[in-house]
């Protein structure tokens, strides 16, 4: 878990229109800068950046946050990836876990890893240069129907004939993070003697392969004639785990936005020649089976995830590894399908044959998860007997198991029990499917906390846009929080330590980055302090003051009401109501005290 402290010294030290700046084209309008939204499409700028505040606002679909919020959703990178990424530009290091490890070792791991992105960087240009100049693999690709524009934007290069020609390139050929990387590979004789390198890519169209920075980290490799292994690709390296990274991914994030929806293929060059046909929101797995680590990824992007498989067997397959893969990450505001295509057919092909439309029909069509899932644990089974509604049950249960207890899943139970003659309650229990859905007792909906409105909204604002105003509530204010009611007594108080933990330095930015992290409650709250014009500590100082004394005032003007019904002696009556009206003095005295003097 990384600090709250050392967060809010990052959201110190970054400035977010550097950060924004960096992806999104910006301009000066006023106190704040002004540019196209890069959540969703707009032809006019709606989407504003406070220096100030150090918060992003779009007042168009109403995407806000912090730097490290744009960094999670432009970037997709996990909440520890994109504050690591922030840290690194301003020079800190994120205290966590690997903190136990050695400062000389972890100085050597960041020097590793800089000589490996290094090499893949100078590597990447080498291979662009040779495309230039290689007549065989221009007229192949422009055989696939790829434009030079689309092979520039992918950065696609070639590896020529030849044993060696990254010796050009790396003067010392021998250096240890050229294998480290897997440029090279390095053949040793049986008796262990003599060691002999070369490049690992020849005569092969190569395919960068970028992380969510757009560093180069790995290459796939295409022959262009006949050829194994048709694809090449990086072995696994510190900079390159196949199992959670997705080719395309880093090109196609504003297209899947733009798009809705992301489109999951098998191979490079169905990414890329689906890129240049007008569906540049194409990803693919890198030669390996999709895994959970993809499908978190995705879903980071976007809330609708398309899985596009060939016709064949291996195409089905493939399918129902991705099915498995998502099963955990399924929740009932998320889209998953898997669309089909006919044996002889993968995207490519299929765009090239019968259009863009066509295939737009085709992902409009695709089978949804839940549909998708019954019909792999039906399959062939004749469920008109026993044994083949009892086989389909059977190959459902490590499925539903999988899954979370939502709406989608009883959905599926509901429909696997119709069609195997069982009710709902029965599959759960045979299943043992954790928390049931079907048998538990759907309670009435709970009215919830009460909405803050009037003194306690206004306290609330104040102490979220301005957090060290927290120093200025005393414990005479906290009591008389309960006037609200004991519910909204113990969210202010909450509110009031979570504050007062950010000391008197404490910011709006990291303040609205820890909020955040705790959950939704205050979002409406902080975006519309985001919509308002910067105001000063000062003067928020002054309404907040007013905002207490009225607070306390009603909570003794309510005693005063109450105090005749509250049972006492005529004395003690006395003696609490002069104590009451000698407090009302007070408050007025105090508000008197801060009136401007002519």
């Amino acid at each position: 878990m990384i600090p709250q402290t050392f967060i809010a010294d990052l959201l110190n030290r970054v400035d977010i229109v550097d950060v924004v700046g960096r992806y999104v084209q910006l301009k000066k309008g006023g106190a704040n800068y002004m540019g196209l939204c890069p959540f969703h499409n707009e032809k006019s700028p709606s989407f504003t950046v406070s220096p100030t505040k150090q918060f992003y606002h779009c007042f168009g679909c109403g995407a806000h946050g912090t730097s490290i919020g744009f960094m999670i959703e432009y970037s997709g990178m996990g909440f520890v990836d994109a504050v690591k990424e922030l840290a690194q530009n301003v020079g800190m290091v994120v205290p966590d876990q690997d903190d136990k490890i050695p400062p000389a070792q972890r100085a050597q791991m960041q020097a590793q890893s800089m000589a490996l992105t290094d090499a893949m960087t100078r590597a990447s240009d080498f291979y662009k240069q040779q495309l230039r100049t290689a007549p065989d693999a221009i007229a192949y690709l422009k055989k696939r129907g790829l434009t030079g524009e689309i092979a520039a934007r992918f950065g696609l290069g070639y590896a020529p004939h030849g044993w060696d020609n990254l010796r050009s390139v790396f003067p010392d050929y021998e250096v240890v993070a050229l294998a480290e990387s897997g440029l090279v590979i390095d053949k040793v004789d049986e008796d262990g003697g003599n060691r002999k390198r070369y490049d690992r890519f020849r005569e092969r169209v190569m395919f960068p392969i970028r992380n969510t920075k757009g560093q180069v980290i790995a290459f796939g490799g295409r022959v262009m004639d006949q050829g194994e292994p048709k694809y090449l690709n990086s072995p696994e390296t510190p900079l390159f785990s196949k199992g959670f990274e997705l080719y395309g991914l880093f090109e196609a994030r504003q297209a899947i936005r733009d798009a809705g929806y992301v489109l999951v293929t098998e191979g490079y060059m169905d990414v890329v020649a689906l890129a240049q046909m007008g569906f540049p929101q194409a990803v693919a797995t890198l030669g390996t089976a999709c895994t959970t680590h993809h499908v978190q990824k995705l879903l980071r992007q976007t809330d609708t995830v398309i899985f596009s498989f060939d016709g064949d067997k291996a195409g089905r397959r493939a399918a129902r590894r991705a099915l498995e893969a998502c099963l955990p990450h399924v929740t009932d505001n998320k889209t998953i399908k898997f669309l089909f295509l006919p044996t002889e057919h993968d995207p490519d092909s299929y765009v090239r044959e019968f259009g863009k439309e066509a295939f737009e029909q085709e992902i409009h069509e695709a089978m949804p998860l839940s549909q998708f899932l019954i019909r792999e644990a039906c399959g062939e089974h004749d469920l008109n007997s026993p044994e083949g509604r009892a086989r389909a049950q059977f190959d459902a249960k490590p499925m539903l198991q999988a899954m979370t207890p939502t709406s989608l899943r009883l959905q599926i139970v509901r429909g696997l029990a119709q069609l195997t003659q069982t009710s709902p309650s029965e599959i759960e229990v045979l299943f043992e499917l954790a928390k049931p859905v079907a048998l538990t007792k759907i309670a009435p909906p709970r009215g919830g906390r009460p909405q803050p409105k009037g003194l306690e909204l206004q306290i609330m604002r104040l102490l979220i846009a301005h957090p060290a105003l927290a120093q200025e509530i005393d414990e005479a204010a906290q009591t008389a929080f309960q006037f609200f009611g004991q519910e909204s007594a113990e969210r202010l108080a909450q509110l009031l330590a979570a504050a007062r933990a950010m000391g008197e330095g404490g910011a709006f930015a990291a303040f609205a980055q820890h909020l955040k992290s705790q959950g939704e409650d205050y979002d409406g709250i902080i975006a519309e302090i985001v919509k308002e014009p910067e105001t000063e500590r000062d003067t928020e100082r002054v309404v907040l003051r007013a905002a207490i004394r009225q607070v306390k005032h009603d909570a003794l003007k309510h005693e005063l009401s109450q105090l005749f019904a509250a049972g006492l002696s005529s004395d003690e009556i006395g003696v609490r109501y002069r104590e009451l009206t000698a407090q009302q003095d007070q408050l007025l005295r105090e508000a008197q005290a801060e009136l401007p003097t002519r």
